[in-house]
């Protein structure tokens, strides 16, 4: 079996690489430009951050510092709750690509569904229609955000980037992703390291009978199911690993195992946490 990292196809025809590097949370400028430089390296042309990380001038500048062409890269940015409303938007999306150092972006997201996305949204439709994104989405959306969001604007969101991990599958969001069209995507696609996921035994076992690693049983979990995943690493070593996915393929059985793990518990916030959405809504001084 082939190791090329498989595309996904947006509704709109375009297509964004199944597997990307996450940088959430990496601020360390010398870190994360090495874990850009390896995941380039290993093929990876998908690269995942936001205006709130913080590194979207640390990405900018290693993909400048790198020998692949932009247009050969998948880049993705997220407008943050603070910036919600039409003209922040607007503006928010101007300083994103200023910081990253390109002209346009193959995707941008709503991060959170806070006050004021509708107008986001719609702020967001129009740099799409002026070619500014290539496709536009939503994260940490539930199904009455993605309902609301349909009654009141044109163009259904593309993909919706989610918690998802064989404890949290969301079965139920995903059938109404799939009903409409959108694209799932998985952030903390292994757990984040939380709740000893890796260490269960279906996956252990699993990462024996196929001579992977745990880490790699679940990202081909998310392969199988058709999901876009964007596990977040520092380490070359396991940037590498997190790669090498599109080589095997798990048994019908074996994703029947792995769907045992599912407990229905989440293992980050709530995206309907109205403290919290109303708190990080507020631009700080």
């Amino acid at each position: 079996m082939e190791n090329e990292i498989k595309n996904i196809t947006f509704s709109n025809g375009v297509t964004i690489p199944q597997l990307g590097l996450g940088v959430f949370k990496m601020k360390d400028e010398k870190e994360l430009s090495e874990a850009i430089r390896v995941a380039l390296e290993a093929g990876y042309r998908h690269l995942d951050t936001a205006m709130i990380y913080e590194n979207e001038a640390i990405v900018g500048q290693a993909l400048k510092e790198s020998s692949i062409p932009r247009e050969e890269i998948f880049l993705t940015s997220k407008v943050w709750n603070y910036d919600h409303g039409y003209e922040e938007t607007k503006a928010a999306f101007q300083a994103s690509l200023d910081r990253l150092g390109t002209d346009y972006l193959d995707l941008y997201l709503i991060h959170r569904a806070s006050a004021n996305y509708i107008e986001t949204w719609k702020a967001m439709e129009e740099l799409y229609n002026a070619g500014k994104i290539k496709a536009i989405g939503v994260s940490n959306f539930q199904i009455h955000h993605l309902e609301d969001l349909m009654l009141h604007t044109e163009i259904i969101p593309m993909i919706n980037q989610i918690e998802t991990h064989p404890a949290f599958p969301q079965d139920e969001l995903r059938a109404f992703m799939a009903q409409h069209t959108i694209i799932h995507e998985a952030w903390g696609p292994l757990g984040q390291g939380k709740n000893d996921l890796l260490t269960q035994s279906v996956l252990l076992e699993l990462a024996q009978k196929y001579g992977k690693t745990p880490a790699q049983i679940v990202l081909r979990w998310h392969i199988e199911r058709g999901i876009v995943v964007i596990p977040k690493s520092v380490t070359p070593s396991r940037i590498r690993e997190n790669r090498d996915i599109f080589d095997f393929s798990l048994s019908t059985d074996d994703m029947d195992k792995i769907a045992t793990l599912d407990t229905g518990e989440r293992y980050s916030g709530n995206p309907d946490d109205q403290e919290f959405l109303t708190r990080t809504s507020i631009r700080p001084n």
